[in-house]
């Protein structure tokens, strides 16, 4: 089966079952010049206004919908948003669902998780330190793992959100996405297979892709930074990997400054409360680290915006 199937049929079963639930988030279309860029027009994919506030509701309900899940419940690791999803997933299936977040997951997100009913355990000073308490106890529950990033039904149900921009508005000539583990754009990376350019985005202070395409392989980074509670896992998933060396030619950097300077013009001048996570293709574009063509249709993913308001004052 391939990847192309899995999100299609993915696909299927949240329309058949779950519309309520994964819902399709608009697609604004703006001429460049209202975001201050030199291109014929850019795509807002508004996918911070999915359930659980990210992207990520989308993977981890396929993931719940396609296995057994034990009396025990399910179990995840993640920074906040994966730990969100899963919690509004289990939610809505009447199951208990225990999450591990490092230290550096926001109030806000943690605060959204003790909401949706979850067990909330706060261990170690990074997602990696989180993912491995988060094994010790899956061992003892036998709950089922959802993993933030790295399983083939959660790459899927990412994938469905390329799907969508393209059913809703054609193919851009290239898609800007923000990279953590790797779970998003290797979902949408598999669905455009090239039929657009996919361009992977990081922060200069958690640069797992671009570490791994130096190294020629996955390589353990330092992470840290200002998105760090969403894009801070400290190697690119396996699948992730294997996506963006077939599909992904473009992998940037940004900086701190470049980031929070993109959150704050969204909300300011469109009134798009996002994640730091979210900001990052706009960043890319204002910065100049991506100088696109005249002619350009442009998709902006914005991923996420579980945060504190009080943040874009």
């Amino acid at each position: 089966m391939t990847i192309r199937y899995q999100i299609e049929s993915c696909q299927r079963k949240f329309q058949k079952g779950y519309s309520h639930f994964i819902h399709q988030t608009p697609v604004w279309t703006l001429p460049g010049k209202a975001l201050g860029v030199d291109c014929a027009e850019v795509w807002l994919k508004l996918e911070h206004l999915q359930t659980g506030g990210s992207f990520k509701a989308r993977g981890m309900l396929n993931r719940l919908l396609a296995n057994p899940i034990p009396e025990s419940g399910v179990i995840v690791a993640s920074g906040g948003n994966a730990g969100i999803a899963t919690a509004a997933a289990a939610r809505e299936l009447g199951v208990r669902c225990e999450v591990f977040v490092p230290e550096v997951s926001s109030p806000a997100k943690r605060a959204r998780l003790a909401a949706l009913g979850a067990e909330v355990v706060v261990t170690g000073a990074a997602y990696s330190d989180a993912l491995q308490a988060c094994l010790a106890r899956q061992q003892q529950t036998g709950a089922l793992l959802t993993h933030a990033y790295d399983q083939a039904e959660v790459v899927a149900g990412a994938g469905t959100l390329a799907l969508e921009i393209e059913q809703q508005a054609g193919l851009p000539d290239a898609v800007l996405v923000s990279v953590g583990g790797g779970g998003l754009i290797a979902g949408i990376a598999s669905w455009f297979e090239r039929r657009a350019r996919v361009v992977a985005l990081e922060p200069e202070l958690a640069p797992t892709l671009y570490r791994a395409r130096e190294a020629g392989q996955p390589v353990d980074v330092a992470v840290s930074g200002i998105a760090a509670d969403s894009l801070g896992a400290k190697r690119i998933g396996d699948l992730a990997w294997a996506a963006t060396q077939a599909h992904v030619d473009d992998a940037l950097l940004l900086s701190d400054e470049a980031i929070r300077t993109a959150q704050l013009w969204l909300w300011k001048e469109l009134k798009l409360a996002v994640e730091p996570a979210a900001a990052l293709p706009l960043a890319a574009l204002h910065s100049g680290a991506y100088k696109p063509r005249a002619d350009e249709k442009i998709c902006l993913i914005l991923c996420g915006a579980n945060l504190d308001p009080a943040t874009l004052s």
